[in-house]
């Protein structure tokens, strides 16, 4: 078969076929040819070959027989669908914009133990935002003072606070310590301020000690968990799931701007959303639009959708937003995601003081829900207004 007798325009998928939306840069042949290009690559037989079905300017839609793919795994689904299509000759660029899993796919696989709903219900919050920060300095603080400063955040309105993404088990800050105290730190925050506090400590490691330390976690009555999910890739990630762990599982996508940045070529963050969906995260950072990251307004909302959107019946996944986040971007979030959101901020906490930048962030999320003014709200709360000082002019 030639690249064309992979395209037909008149074909309609069958409802278990999986669908993916490509951008195709042809180089040197046209935008049909290039279509019947990428669907030629997934043919094992011809009974089973992958069909081009709709061509619009240069957005390619193929649909794949469910055949094709093995229940539950999906690296062989990645493989097949963003493998070897990335290095054909005849194309210049290439982007998977969109995947569309059927439900045989989707409901072969966990999806997430708590979700959004199951996120409130731990932490008795049933409407507002969540608050969070990450430990800052990222690197180098000892336990005790990684510790401090958990307990700091929390005291001062945080609801969550999280390792960053490349704190692991150095040997100035060993996780199992780590873990232990700053746990332990939580419990005086919670007898303190009467509200639950959660610690998102980061497991991320070989998968065999990933899933060790995830289990220490659980032992010392740890209720979340956070992993660098495209670091640690699918299988692992599919690995620990699978332990059906009483963890909220937090996804940190590191790396991801090395696939879904450039938006010709790549896989857009959107798909990442989904097939992470499935596997089974509860949280999962998708842009803020506003702060230092580069996503624009149109992208974050695709993110969310795919998190929060009908997916045959799988839990909502709770949205992040975080990077260069403080105070004064609270009611712009609110805009864009909605209360369902976890607000992380780094530096835009510690930035002032962390107790103080903690009361400042529940301060601003308390202005935001009522409609009131930043400003006007800071006139009687000092902390916000401290914030407000500190980095006026700032978006």
């Amino acid at each position: 078969m030639k690249y064309i007798d992979y395209v037909n325009l008149n074909f309609h998928p069958r409802a278990d076929d999986l669908i993916c939306e490509f951008l195709v840069e042809p180089l040197g042949i046209d935008i049909k040819l290039a279509a019947g290009a990428l669907a030629t690559t997934k043919s094992y037989v011809e009974k089973l070959h992958a069909t081009a079905f709709s061509i619009d300017g240069n957005s390619v839609r193929i649909a794949y027989p469910i055949e094709l793919f093995e229940s539950g795994n999906m690296p062989n689904i990645l493989s097949s669908v963003a493998g070897n299509v990335f290095g054909l000759g005849e194309l210049n660029n290439l982007r998977l914009n969109d995947i569309q899993l059927p439900a045989k796919l989707v409901k072969s696989f966990k999806g997430p133990k708590y979700g959004i709903d199951g996120i409130r219900k731990l932490l008795g919050i049933k409407k507002r935002c969540l608050v969070g920060t990450i430990i800052k300095p990222k690197l180098g603080l000892r336990t005790e003072d990684h510790a401090k400063v958990a307990y700091d955040a929390w005291v001062g309105g945080c609801d969550i606070v999280k390792d960053d993404e490349n704190l692991s088990s150095q040997k100035f800050n060993k996780f199992e310590k780590r873990a232990i105290q700053t746990l332990k730190m939580r419990d005086k925050a919670e007898k303190l301020t009467g509200e639950k506090k959660v610690y998102m400590v980061n497991v991320t490691a070989e998968t065999n000690e990933m899933i060790r330390r995830a289990n220490l976690v659980e032992k010392l009555g740890g209720d979340y968990i956070m992993v660098d999910a495209l670091t640690v890739g699918f299988s692992a990630l599919q690995t620990l799931r699978n332990e059906d762990l009483d963890l909220v599982i937090h996804a940190h996508r590191a790396m991801h701007a090395a696939i879904t940045k450039n938006p010709k070529h790549g896989i857009s963050m959107k798909v990442l959303a989904k097939l992470l969906r499935a596997v089974g995260v509860d949280q999962l950072h998708a842009g803020a639009v506003v702060g230092k990251m580069s996503e624009s307004e149109e992208d974050v909302r695709k993110n969310c959708e795919a998190l929060k959107g009908d997916m045959f019946g799988l839990k909502k996944v709770m949205p992040v937003a975080s990077g260069g986040l403080w105070a004064g971007s609270v009611p712009e979030i609110l805009r864009i995601f909605g209360n369902d959101v976890v607000i992380q901020a780094g530096g835009g906490i510690h930035g002032i003081g962390t107790v103080t930048g903690a009361r400042a962030m529940r301060q601003a999320v308390d202005a935001a829900m009522q409609k009131i003014d930043l400003k006007e709200y800071s006139k009687l709360h000092k902390e916000l207004r401290a914030a407000l000082e500190k980095w006026k002019g700032k978006k």
